[in-house]
């Protein structure tokens, strides 16, 4: 495998109570790059994250994460990861330091003493996303979008090669959203991280990614934003009758087109 693919999924069928929900999927992820996973609600985006991360096996097909199968890699710090946010108790009493915290005692005894380098590393992580200065400040007093970022902390403390996000900006604003995928950009150019991340908003990431799947059940196109996604796989994903508005500045065609 070429050594910048840093996930491969090969002929990858997925199922859920006998009921396939994910169908011949192929998809290659390189290093350093950020992917979007778009499609509608009930698609299959949080199964393929799930398959990627080894929480659920294919029946058919191959998938290798880092060279390895996933579930080899579970515990490594290698993945970050990012649930939805609906899966998180933001009301939790704890401060943002502690909740970075929480990464690093994953990986070692919870009662385990913190060291030096683990300290060093904690603060990097809250450097790296522009909330070092919220260290102290209790966790739920925090905009969502500082929540964010403070779990995206959390994860970088693992150091890990790979971040995968599930619907990140989901309750964020306009405003907020825009720094939150300025933040992921930063992420890739200055930390060489790869980003997975699951969103329904095609417009929203358009002009923030390197890479789109558009996913419904299948795959039905993978490229760059700027090559114009096909009508016929826009129908297949999000239906008839939708509006897309790209905001890129590349794509001389693309405008707001009703399908």
């Amino acid at each position: 495998m070429d050594s910048n693919v840093v996930v491969s999924m090969s002929d990858v069928w997925v199922q859920y109570n006998h009921t396939v929900v994910l169908e011949n999927i192929n998809l290659t992820i390189r290093e350093k790059e950020i992917v979007s996973i778009v499609g509608p609600n009930g698609a299959g985006k949080t199964t393929l994250l799930d398959t990627i991360l080894g929480f659920k096996q294919p029946f058919r097909g191959e998938v290798r994460v880092l060279e390895k199968e996933p579930q080899k890699i579970q515990n490594s710090g290698l993945v970050g990861y990012l649930p939805q946010s609906s899966q998180h108790d933001r009301r939790f009493p704890v401060n943002v330091f502690d909740v970075v915290v929480m990464s690093v005692h994953a990986q070692k005894s919870f009662w385990g003493r913190l060291t030096a380098n683990n300290k060093k590393r904690i603060r990097e992580a809250l450097e790296a996303v522009e909330m070092v200065d919220f260290k102290d400040h209790h966790f739920g007093s925090l905009s969502g979008g500082q929540q964010q970022r403070v779990l995206i902390a959390r994860a970088l403390a693992m150091q890990p090669r790979i971040l995968i996000l599930d619907e990140p900006s989901t309750g964020l604003d306009a405003v907020a959203q825009d720094a939150f995928y300025h933040l992921l950009q930063n992420l890739r150019d200055k930390e060489g991280l790869t980003i997975i991340m699951v969103s329904h908003d095609i417009g929203a990431v358009s002009s923030v990614v390197d890479q789109i799947a558009c996913l419904n059940r299948k795959i039905h196109f993978h490229g760059k934003p700027k090559d114009c996604i096909p009508s016929e796989a826009l129908e297949k994903v999000f239906g008839k009758n939708i509006h897309f508005l790209v905001h890129d500045e590349h794509c001389e065609t693309c405008e707001r087109r009703p399908w």
